[in-house]
């Protein structure tokens, strides 16, 4: 894309990329689909500053090339999205703990995945305006020009979405080190098989979601209460050690996490925990491969359960 581009401007394309992922993925909670923008929005910047555009504000073009191409492509995945076979999550982005953790504090609130479930119930303009306002510090009147509307109806669309959001906004409080802690507790005691243990960390009305997106099994529905979440933790647990599975902590989305691996060492799937007032209040667990595989090599889930049970026939 930047053969014929000076370094200068290499290192622009560079610079803003980050920026216009920031955005695109969290309107549309899609690794994918965001990468699809972001190199669409940097072509569009590339072809600009060819052709001797004077770019006054790089980022604002971006912020707005990036948000009209996110409501276009909302639009057409949510119909998708109807079709989906049981719960959907967003596909996650796991981080380092150890980078930056001041500014993964900052922005984990934006980034977590009950929060980008939440938006799936705004329209797209509502989510943009949102995001653009209370993540972003955009004013109405920048707001407005992106989206394509009047600067009251900027201030509308922000306004309903704020009440839409704070009705059912999960609970979210920030202590990265304690929540790690917490999170190290919490996989050792599934690990482990400590029942007890387990129930310690739970939230009495914690929630568990799986995403198995039809293609490998996965919960139905979401369940909720201690005692069903705990036990059917541990038997996702005894059956991952009988694959020979194991557990890396990672962030997923600003939050504690794991990466489950195979005896291969192969990706299964991606845990985050939603933790508040020092308790687990909801667990969702990843493992549709479509939605893992910019994380690593994916193991094949099924086969492996599938070989498993015909060796154990």
């Amino acid at each position: 894309m930047t053969e014929n581009v000076g370094v200068t401007d290499e290192r622009l394309l560079h610079e803003l990329r980050p920026y216009a992922f920031s955005i695109a993925y969290r309107m549309l909670g899609s690794v994918a689909d965001a990468e699809d923008v972001v190199q669409e929005t940097l072509l569009r910047v590339h072809r600009s500053i060819t052709e001797g555009q004077s770019l006054e504000s790089p980022r604002a073009f971006v912020a707005t090339v990036t948000t009209r191409l996110a409501i276009d492509q909302l639009r057409s995945a949510r119909a998708r999205r109807e079709q989906y076979v049981g719960d959907w999550l967003p596909e996650p982005v796991v981080n380092d703990p150890s980078v930056d953790p001041a500014r993964q504090a900052e922005m984990a609130d934006s980034l977590s995945l009950a929060f980008l479930v939440l938006l799936e119930s705004l329209s797209a303009e509502q989510r943009a305006a949102l995001l653009l306002r209370d993540v972003f510090d955009y004013g109405y009147a920048e707001i407005a020009r992106i989206v394509g509307t009047s600067e009251e109806n900027a201030r509308q669309l922000t306004t309903r979405a704020r009440r839409q959001v704070a009705e059912r906004r999960p609970r979210f409080d920030v202590a990265p080190a304690d929540h790690r802690e917490l999170a190290q507790r919490f996989f050792s005691a599934a690990r482990l098989g400590d029942l007890a243990g387990l129930e310690q960390l739970l939230a009495g009305d914690v929630l568990l979601q799986g995403d198995g997106g039809g293609k490998v099994p996965a919960l139905a529905r979401a369940i909720h209460g201690r005692d069903r979440v705990a036990r059917t933790l541990l038997a996702w647990w005894r059956q991952g050690a009988r694959l020979g599975g194991s557990a890396r902590l990672v962030d997923v989305n600003g939050q504690p996490g794991a990466l489950l691996h195979d005896r291969a060492g192969r990706l299964v799937g991606v845990m985050a925990l939603e933790i508040a007032d020092g308790l687990v209040v909801a667990i969702r667990s990843v493992v549709n491969p479509d939605k893992l595989r910019h994380l690593g090599p994916m193991s094949n889930l099924g086969e492996v359960l599938s070989s498993r049970r015909d060796g154990d026939s």
